[in-house]
């Protein structure tokens, strides 16, 4: 079995290409098969989530490139973009894993939240693509795509692949506020 355990910026020869869903790129422990029948066990750091053309390599040196699976997905779009964020409210608000695009937003199929957005006023497409959501504000892995005067490169496109920290502090304590409490 190939074991895959650490990413890699880039690689002179791509040994594999293994495309896998984003349920599973989000697991650290993963045994699967590579589309010539070899078996792979994928061994990553705690909350690390594989993104499309991430490189990972083991102790064969082999490289294998990850590619994000094309799966059944809604597109969901607003005539304002104070409809789309009302949109985006609710679905943060519910835990939704989404990917956030320019003038759309995109989450795995459901039938109960495209129910919500349509009643929000959002036109909801269904769609078969690539899913990339936000990883989070409190994760460390900073997403792996960055925009560049409009055009979005990978980091492998142009070779800085280091992990940008946080996208927000992560507080020691967290107070949560409610309208009941005194000042």
């Amino acid at each position: 079995m190939l074991i895959l355990n650490s990413k890699v910026d880039h690689a002179h020869t791509i040994y594999a290409k293994l495309v896998l869903p984003y349920e599973l790129r989000e697991n650290c422990r993963l045994r699967t098969a590579l589309a010539s029948g070899e078996e792979v066990g994928i061994f990553t750091t705690r909350g690390t989530v594989l993104r499309n053309n991430d490189l990972l390599t083991g102790e064969s040196g082999n490289v294998v490139q990850i590619i994000a699976a094309q799966e059944p997905t809604y597109k969901v779009s607003c005539e304002t973009p104070h409809k789309l964020l009302r949109c985006a409210f609710h679905l943060g608000n519910r835990h939704t894993q989404t990917q956030i695009g320019d003038g759309f937003i995109r989450i795995a199929q459901d039938s109960v939240l495209k129910w919500m957005l349509e009643g929000l006023g959002a036109t909801v497409v269904e769609e078969c693509e690539q899913f990339e959501p936000e990883s989070g504000a409190y994760s460390g892995s900073g997403g792996g795509e960055h925009d560049h005067g409009g055009e979005t490169h990978s980091d492998h496109e142009h070779g800085h692949g280091h992990a940008h920290g946080p996208l927000a502090p992560i507080p020691v304590r967290q107070k949560i506020h409610r309208p009941s409490d005194k000042s």
